[in-house]
């Protein structure tokens, strides 16, 4: 009995030294763990800095106006009054009808100017009659010389009398002074009109500007001939003037911008646009979610570079935007080197980085 005691003590004895040197071997394995470093490892989105044409814009608002009077041309925007006093007998065009110059528009009552055309007809003949009658008696003495050059008075005065009578009566027909749309009429038949009074407008639609407003801060490096770019329009023109004088009362400059023919847009229209400043071709850039920039609309900033497979922050010099890109410089900046395009502002410099597509090797 008392041997069968001693052997299970010893078999007891055994099992906890053997416990024993596990749990001692696991120790110094757990110490051994802690006493490495451990190395973080970031997924990022990269990308690479690319050359790109960027552009400098001043934005400006306004409305489209017909295009006014230059050397050689006419202005594309006509009011059409009546000439004379009278009744609009009939209207020969509609809104919206495009117009030839000399087409007639309206018809005033002309009954009174044809009767006194018939008078000064009538008048004129006489007076050639008589003048004639004259003539032929002035060279066989049968008359004074005085009663000849009376009869030539009457015959000049009856021309004259004769032109003004025909000239009333061609006032009483409107023409279109320019090619043009009629783009609004004013008056009714039967209605009665005095001198000058508005009739309808005409305007070449295929000659309109964007007359618009610059504030005179932005307004240094506008020229003529700088190219335009219209907001929710694809449709582009150029700049034709650039005011000298500034407007006190909004400190802005007036800018005149062509729009090309069929552009879609009509007198009156209020719009944006933006003018093309500046342009930098073949800039170095990068997506604006690759900048940290040192405060909101500052010209400092920050990227990540992707060297091997570490971040490295490196300071850069901020440019033009444009499109979700924006223009950096830098020493050691070139075309083709590797950068974080996302998030980058969330990458310590130094971290150990590889791409989202890029699968860790194991253990690391």
């Amino acid at each position: 009995m008392t041997k069968r005691r001693t052997l299970t003590v010893l078999i007891i004895l055994i099992a906890a030294g053997l416990v024993a040197v596990v749990l001692i071997s696991k120790l110094k394995s757990s110490g051994a763990s802690e006493s490495e470093p451990i190395t973080a490892d970031m997924s990022v989105h990269t990308g690479m800095i690319q050359k790109a044409s960027l552009h400098r814009f001043v934005t400006a608002y306004g409305k489209v106006e017909p295009e006014p009077a230059a050397p050689g041309r006419v202005p594309a925007n006509a009011e059409v009054a009546s000439p004379v006093a009278g009744i609009v007998a009939h209207i020969d065009c509609v809104e919206g009808q495009r117009v030839s110059k000399g087409t007639v528009l309206f018809r005033l009552d002309s009954r009174v100017t044809e009767v006194a055309l018939e008078k000064t007809k009538k008048a004129l003949a006489f007076a050639e009659n008589n003048f004639e009658r004259q003539k032929t008696l002035l060279s066989v003495e049968g008359t004074s010389k005085k009663a000849y050059l009376e009869a030539e008075q009457q015959l000049n005065a009856a021309r004259a009398e004769l032109r003004a009578a025909e000239t009333d009566l061609a006032l009483t027909t409107v023409t279109a002074p320019l090619d043009g749309t009629v783009v609004k009429i004013n008056s009714e038949p039967g209605e009665a009109v005095e001198l000058n009074t508005v009739l309808a407008v005409i305007v070449d639609l295929n000659r309109l500007v964007a007359a618009v407003s610059v504030p005179s801060a932005e307004a240094a490096g506008l020229k003529v001939g700088q190219p335009v770019r219209f907001e929710k329009n694809e449709a582009a023109g150029a700049v034709l003037y650039v005011g000298a004088q500034v407007d006190e009362k909004t400190d802005t400059l007036p800018v005149r911008i062509s729009i090309p023919a069929g552009g879609g847009f009509h007198p009156g229209q209020f719009l944006s646009v933006r003018i093309v400043s500046e342009e930098r071709a073949g800039c170095l850039a990068v997506p604006e979610a690759a900048v940290i920039a040192d405060a909101v609309g500052s010209e400092t900033g920050t990227i990540v570079l992707v060297q091997g497979d570490k971040a490295v922050r490196k300071a850069v010099k901020l440019g033009l935007r444009e499109a979700g890109l924006v223009q950096v410089e830098g020493e050691g900046l070139k075309e083709g080197l590797a950068i974080v395009t996302e998030d980058a502002y969330a990458v310590p410099d130094g971290v150990k980085i590889h791409p989202y597509d890029a699968i860790p090797k194991a253990g690391k």
